[in-house]
């Protein structure tokens, strides 16, 4: 797939329609920064993004990818199996998404347990030194599930699980 004459193709496809980056950025709830870069070629929709787009546009999904026209328009069943694809990976990002909100919860969960502890030096219950002690912990672990969750929004996750992966 080549992004720039795709992105080419999809530029060409809203100058057809006589729109402006902003007014397609609004009919598909995204920035005109992100048409900008749909257009130049610097990063494409995403397929559920890119079954919508054929379907406003009224091209086929592969003409789109291809970046040049090939034929009137989508076949019902490519379509409903690209919108089945689309569906199955808009549910795999909920589910990874609930996951990071569990850690997160977990993490925020864990720091009030540390300030509470910092606090109240554990109701005199807990001597002064394991107290801290299970108070650092709780920060430390709340820091982990923090630059966990940042390695996995930036994508650094999934490379070292590709790389390990390869490497088995």
């Amino acid at each position: 797939m080549e992004q720039r004459k795709m992105g080419s193709f999809l530029r060409t496809l809203r100058k057809e329609r006589n729109l402006t980056q902003e007014q397609l950025a609004e009919q598909f709830n995204v920035s005109s920064r992100t048409v900008s870069r749909w257009e130049t070629g610097s990063n494409a929709p995403d397929l559920s993004t890119l079954i919508e787009i054929a379907d406003f546009y009224q091209v086929d999904v592969r003409e789109i990818i291809d970046g040049e026209r090939k034929r009137k328009d989508m076949d019902s069943e490519t379509r409903d199996t690209l919108k089945k694809v689309a569906a199955y990976g808009d549910a795999e990002k909920d589910k990874v998404r609930k996951h990071i909100n569990s850690v997160m919860s977990a993490a925020m969960i864990l720091l009030l347990f540390s300030l509470l502890l910092d606090m109240t030096e554990g109701f005199g219950f807990i001597p002064a030194r394991p107290c801290q002690n299970m108070s650092n912990l709780a920060v430390g672990l709340t820091l982990v599930g923090f630059a966990l969750n940042l390695l996995h929004m930036n994508g650094t996750l999934d490379r070292i699980g590709a790389w390990l992966g390869r490497s088995k």
